[in-house]
């Protein structure tokens, strides 16, 4: 048997196995973990690429920020398993680490309760335009329930609501979004939450920072509007998925509601379903199923396509 001598190398500091147990709870910012171990930003910084390279944690930038998790859970799960089996009970030192962590969790609430109260009246506004959000949410799970979530990618995840609310019916979840500041709202969603089977990267819908076929369901919520080639992001999430996987469209309904685009920044009023059909035709996904939910101005539509075994891609234009 091969020991691993570099794991062993890395946990050789104090402040590295701190680190480990803190990751556990939480991913976390350098700035954070610096905040947490009362330590320089460089000095953890420097802790954490020993880490890394040992394969114990994953560093991801995310705009001027840098995010760490746990490694592969495979590597990390021996770990995890000894450190409860030699924990000791009466160390100050880790009820200090978890008091200062809890500071960071009310940090990052206080932060995403100001970005809400700023939108509020905007969201409301579109809200009030449709159906209620949770008859929306139940015909998602719905219509995701009937074979299985599997491996959830949901891009353009936001505030990390779908996260929260298809997590728990999935074997492994990811969010992706362009931007840190939602990306940071939805890491004090889902860490209220407890949600441990959930991860979260910055990527652009364009370009996935996740390999092809490693998604068996990926979900558009409220998503498509925003594209400017909606075509190119729909193979692109088609990429993502295995054969048979599915990918779930939740959008408006062609409308004519002109004011979004100036005041909600909407690049599309809404899609039909013969243009969602070609899209997913060109991506080599079937349209499987469609459902409607009338009420307000805005008719909410989900599209449900499917990744056939041995579907080509058609060369459609978007």
């Amino acid at each position: 048997m091969t020991i691993p001598l570099d794991i062993f190398r890395a946990l050789a500091d104090p402040t590295r196995l701190r680190i480990v147990t803190l990751l556990r709870a939480m991913e976390l910012s350098v700035g954070e973990l610096a905040q947490v171990l009362g330590q320089s930003q460089p000095r953890v910084s420097r802790h954490v690429k020993i880490l890394t390279d040992a394969g114990l944690a994953d560093r991801r930038k995310e705009g001027a920020w840098v995010f760490v998790a746990l490694g592969d859970r495979a590597m990390v799960e021996p770990l995890l398993i000894a450190a409860d089996a030699w924990a000791d009970r009466d160390d100050h030192e880790a009820t200090v680490d978890l008091d200062r962590l809890a500071a960071v969790r009310a940090d990052r609430a206080v932060a995403a309760q100001a970005w809400f109260a700023e939108h509020a009246v905007e969201w409301d506004e579109i809200r009030s335009m449709h159906v209620a959000e949770s008859e929306v949410e139940a015909a998602t799970v719905a219509m995701l329930t009937e074979g299985g979530v599997g491996r959830l990618v949901d891009i353009g995840t936001g505030t990390g609501r779908m996260i929260e609310l298809l997590a728990p019916l999935s074997l492994r979840a990811t969010g992706v979004d362009r931007s840190p500041e939602m990306l940071r709202m939805a890491r004090s969603k889902l860490s209220d939450a407890g949600l441990g089977n959930v991860e979260l990267r910055q990527g652009d819908m364009y370009a996935l920072p996740l390999a092809p076929a490693s998604a068996d369901t990926a979900i558009l919520h409220q998503v498509l509007h925003y594209a400017q080639q909606p075509g190119a992001v729909i193979a692109e999430a088609a990429r993502l998925l295995a054969r048979g996987g599915r990918l779930l469209i939740v959008d408006f309904a062609r409308h004519e509601r002109e004011e979004l685009r100036q005041r909600a920044a909407h690049v599309r009023l809404g899609f039909d379903d013969a243009q969602l059909a070609k899209w997913f035709a060109a991506a080599g996904l079937v349209l499987d199923d469609v459902q409607e939910l009338a009420g307000g101005t805005l008719t909410v539509k989900l599209w449900l396509g499917r990744k056939t075994p041995g579907a080509l891609p058609e060369r459609i234009a978007a």
